[in-house]
């Protein structure tokens, strides 16, 4: 009853999204799935939000309120956040900010804390020294910053702690917020939020009677500043009362230094504008796609791989395989018998291509798990690159890859046991455990690396560890729907009929003949075809994770995960033609890691990125959480391209010795 349940849950999912598709509106008006505009009336409270700090130079988030920051009056309360949020370390909570809709505020003083303790001096100045940044949200759009470098400025997520100038630390303590706002106009709004014929406009909650002028927020920008104020005004001062002295914000100017046995105070103005920017682009700002002309090389890079292997494959289809059949089979018994004798080549190893290779199992396994994978990647990236996995949506995209990658333990499952049913004769032997040991081979690895992480996480009392609660959630889901959801796919898996072998197997193995080079040298070297498919955009991706960039670029995505699935499947072909050739009948692994042997340079690629990209990364737990998900993600990789490769060499060799007539 549950699987039936979650199936229908799962049915009505799509239909859902194939309702979406097909109401679109078709105008120029445009919004992000997950998202929806929120009129506020002037003088209406709108409350500031903080997410963790977070750095690029220390790969580890920290709560807001680790540092000695100006509490709200109503206490610290979180704001829920789903799944995704959670793994990715973020902890949204409440601010002591507040601005009022289309009220120009300045001077507004926050509080004082109290002496800096030595432990408060001392985090406060190692937060400084990692480069942490301040992420606050309003409306659930980030607090952006610019800074000018030479003729162009450079947009920032957030805002610097603090600076060290000169052995001294000082703290931004004042802020000058700009809010953008457009007003909202009703009948704009119903046209885009209208689905179809019909209009349907959000609720907006305004008064009965109120001819208020309302507002969408349509940007938010920070610019911090560091000021001395007078520490003996501030002490009369109470929350949101006004500082008594005009305050000048300079960013180029630094003045609230940070002393251990000092208190510190806290102010912030907020200028509103209003902005031609409408509600559906106010995004743009964030997701601006820089270097298209980069993407657009490696898509190009990645298509003249293709043509050249496509044209070996050919070469090896319509000339040498189909010429040596047709000679083949225009000959008669006694004559094929001779020929026989005198060739050499994969016609040689007729008896034994079919061999059950050592450990056939853990193929069937790995293979299972790669086709999930693949297809949770696939299905992911087609989502977000139609824009229901967009960043307005915290989490979703982990979310939504957690959910896929569930329900698809029911294709990991069938292709697992079918070719295991397929290598082992027709055999319904072992199935059950076949689905099981598919069902716990890949999230058991991965529970392993992130458990390890996490205890770093933990001890480091970062928000990047992942609470105990989310773990017993975590696993609850992988032994409730994913297992379960693996097991039926494994019996579906023994009803399919199994894949007959085109030829039979002699019962003594052929002597593989010895080779002048070590085969597993090509096998490592084919790697680096699909690797030159993706190389450009793995530093987009790597950048995305660790430096803290906005990633929004899933239709190249999409179009590169194609291109390389196809390489990976031409040069697994290729490589598993050329063994058979001399007579090597031990294709299934080397099928197999001649694709998925692309992992090993993304990982070397990564820790090139670690050393030149992030050198200055601080710590050594930085590091290990690094190459702890690094490694994580190659594993991945490799069991999705390995099963590429492995399922099309098979369908090649089964292809190729279904043309060979035998008695």
């Amino acid at each position: 009853m549950q699987i039936l349940g979650t199936m229908g849950c799962f049915r009505q999912l799509w239909i859902w999204v194939f309702l979406c598709c097909l109401i679109l509106p078709s105008g120029d008006g445009f919004y992000l799935p997950g998202s929806y505009p929120h009129k506020y009336e002037v003088g209406e409270q709108l409350s500031v939000k903080v997410n963790s700090l977070t750095s690029i130079d220390a790969e580890m988030p920290f709560s807001y309120y680790s540092l000695p920051f100006c509490k709200p009056q109503e206490g610290v309360k979180d704001s829920r956040e789903n799944l995704g949020e959670l793994l990715m370390g973020d902890r949204i909570e409440n601010s002591p900010l507040r601005f009022k809709t289309y009220t120009n505020e300045s001077e507004i003083f926050l509080c004082e804390t109290g002496q800096l303790s030595a432990d408060d001096f001392s985090v406060l100045t190692k937060r400084i020294d990692e480069m942490y940044q301040v992420n606050l949200i309003l409306d659930n759009l980030p607090a952006i910053r610019y800074t000018k470098k030479d003729n162009y400025f450079i947009r920032w997520t957030g805002y610097p702690v603090g600076i060290k100038v000169q052995d001294v630390y000082y703290v931004f303590n004042h802020l000058k917020f700009t809010v953008l706002v457009h007003k909202y106009e009703e009948s704009n709004m119903a046209g885009m939020m209208s689905t179809g014929d019909a209009g349907e406009v959000i609720p907006t909650m305004e008064k009965s009677g109120s001819n208020m002028p309302g507002y969408m927020v349509v940007g938010f920008e920070v610019v911090p500043c560091s000021f001395q104020h007078d520490m003996g005004a501030v002490k009369k001062l109470k929350m949101y009362e006004k500082y008594p002295s005009p305050i000048r914000c300079d960013p180029s100017t630094v003045a609230m230094a940070v002393k251990q046995g000092q208190s510190l105070a806290f102010s912030y103005e907020v200028t509103f504008v209003e902005s031609d920017i409408k509600w559906p682009s106010r995004w743009d700002a964030y997701l601006k796609m820089e270097g298209a002309k980069v993407h657009w090389f490696s898509i190009l890079n990645s298509l003249m791989v293709i043509t050249f292997l496509a044209g070996i494959v050919l070469v090896i289809f319509l000339r040498t395989v189909r010429r040596d059949l047709t000679r083949y089979e225009q000959l008669d018994k006694e004559a094929q018998a001779q020929m026989n004798e005198e060739l050499s080549g994969w016609k040689l190893v007729v008896g034994d291509v079919f061999r059950t290779p050592s450990n056939p199992a853990l193929l069937c396994i790995m293979a299972g798990d790669g086709v999930q994978i693949l297809g949770m990647a696939v299905v992911t990236i087609l989502f977000a690159a139609l824009g229901f996995m967009s960043p307005a949506s915290r989490g979703a995209l982990l979310t939504g890859m957690l959910f896929f990658y569930m329900f698809l333990g029911v294709a990991a499952g069938y292709v697992a046991v079918r070719l295991w049913r397929t290598i082992s004769c027709n055999s319904n032997m072992g199935w059950i455990s076949i689905s099981w040991k598919a069902a716990c081979f890949f999230p058991g690895i991965a529970f392993l690396i992130l458990t390890t992480l996490n205890f770093l996480l933990w001890g480091s009392h970062s928000t990047g560890a992942i609470p105990f609660s989310i773990f017993v959630v975590l696993i609850l889901l992988w032994f409730c729907i994913s297992v379960p959801l693996t097991l039926l796919g494994g019996y579906l898996g023994s009803k399919a009929p199994h894949i007959e072998y085109p030829v039979r197997t002699n019962q003594i193995p052929r002597e593989v003949p010895a080779q002048k080079y070590p085969s597993w040298l090509l096998v490592l070297g084919a790697g680096t075809l699909p690797f030159g498919t993706l190389f450009i955009e793995l530093f987009f991706i790597l950048s995305s994770i660790w430096m803290g960039r906005v990633y929004y670029v899933f239709g190249f995505l999409f179009i590169v995960l194609t291109l390389l699935v196809i390489v990976c499947a031409e040069v697994s072909l290729v490589l598993t033609y050329m063994h058979l050739c001399v007579e090597d009948w031990r294709w299934w692994w080397k099928s197999f890691f001649a694709s998925g042997s692309v992992a090993l340079y993304i990982f070397l690629y990564s820790i090139n990125y670690l050393v030149f990209d992030l050198r200055n990364l601080s710590g050594a737990v930085s590091s290990t959480l690094y190459l702890g998900y690094s490694l994580f993600m190659v594993i991945a990789i490799m069991l999705a391209t390995g099963t590429v490769g492995f399922i099309s060499s098979f369908w090649f060799v089964h292809y190729l010795f279904s043309s060979v007539k035998l008695d």
